[in-house]
């Protein structure tokens, strides 16, 4: 792992955000000519750039000493370890070598355009002034024929997702091109993801930790049907979805530990009722355990008493709201198949939301 300095130096920029600096980051995949062209044009309004080679390979040297002539840093690892990882390793870089920088992202594939970087340098100058302790997201109309339909569908996803998990709604969740105060690239690294869906994790994660998010329209911009992205549609859909798999397959384990208790006690001559209650007090514990140490909080960072706390009293209202729920659905005509069928799955939904945002908060 390199990093190859600048060459050159240009003067500081002047003008709105000069007390309030930002670096832009460019993690980039076996780039195109495109990338040259984007650092060219940041360098020569004295915009510090720093080019994290995501494992390219030797056929891409030329190409990035093109951008070290441009006047951009690149810093090159040896290995392709995804986008996620690319970012973070950035942001240390930033952090140890520009303290008192912001950070601004943008793509290599040509998807961001120089007025577009400038708006959000701008924007997050502004957030840093003002103290507001904010992210800056330059936002995407999907709405717009131009989009390609793998773009379309994965923001779709990802934009269901994270209205569920985090109550928040974006109309791009995908973007590229974000700022990140200065004071915020710690938390950024501590980001969970090492491929495209730390993106998403992010907005996870300032929603969880009541970050504030700022939008700034930028222009809908794909070239060739944005065919040299390295974005998967399925495969990393999936990972956006990754959240929710685990909290249903935990649910289900903690169902097969509930059944299997219940039937074994109750075998052994224990009383029905007292079968019953023994049986959901070690399923879920055992449900509490693997939803914070798998799905929610794996670092441990929400203190275990307070959290098992809000648990046990998310759990009680949980069944009181099931029972409530059932009982008016067939007093409304619904068959008790089908009302607990759609209790079960409202209550999912909810579950799902209150641990993530309550119960398994960090503070």
């Amino acid at each position: 792992m390199t990093t190859s300095p600048r060459s050159g130096s240009l003067p500081r920029r002047t003008g709105a955000h000069a007390s309030f600096p930002s670096v832009i980051v460019i993690p980039a995949l076996e780039p195109g000519p495109e990338l040259v062209e984007l650092v060219s044009a940041l360098r020569a309004e004295g915009t510090e750039v720093l080019v994290v080679d995501d494992g390219s390979g030797p056929d891409w040297s030329a190409l990035f000493d093109r951008c070290v002539d441009a006047g951009a840093r690149v810093h090159h690892e040896s290995l392709n370890r995804g986008k996620g990882a690319a970012l973070r390793r950035a942001f240390r870089l930033v952090h140890d070598r520009f303290p008192d920088h912001g950070v601004v992202t943008a793509d290599a594939d040509g998807q961001h355009t120089v007025e577009d970087i400038r708006r959000v340098q701008e924007a997050l100058a502004g957030v840093e002034r003002s103290r507001a302790d904010a992210l800056v997201l330059g936002v995407r109309d999907f709405s717009l024929p131009e989009v390609p339909a793998r773009s379309r569908l994965g923001n779709a996803v990802s934009s269901a997702m994270l209205a569920l998990v985090a109550g928040v709604r974006l109309g791009d969740t995908q973007t590229g091109l974000r700022g990140i105060p200065a004071s915020r690239l710690e938390w950024a690294r501590m980001v969970p993801g090492d491929r495209y869906e730390y993106e998403f994790s992010m907005l996870r994660q300032a929603a969880c930790d009541g970050l504030p998010l700022t939008s700034v329209p930028i222009a809908t911009v794909y070239l060739d049907e944005n065919a040299t992205s390295h974005f998967r549609p399925v495969r990393d859909s999936l990972r956006v979805l990754g959240p929710v798999v685990a909290f249903s397959l935990s649910g289900l384990a903690s169902c097969a530990v509930d059944t299997a208790m219940f039937l074994g006690l109750h075998a052994v001559g224990m009383p029905l009722w007292a079968a019953l209650v023994l049986a959901r007090v070690i399923s879920g514990s055992a449900n509490f355990l693997l939803n914070r140490r798998v799905v929610f909080d794996k670092e441990g960072r929400a203190p275990l008493g307070r959290a098992a706390g809000r648990y046990g009293l998310l759990a009680a209202a949980m069944l009181a709201g099931g029972v409530l729920l059932v009982d008016a659905s067939v007093a409304l005509g619904a068959s008790p198949l089908w009302a607990k069928l759609g209790t079960d799955v409202v209550l999912f939904g909810l579950s799902f939301a209150v641990q993530r945002l309550v119960v398994f908060r960090a503070r």
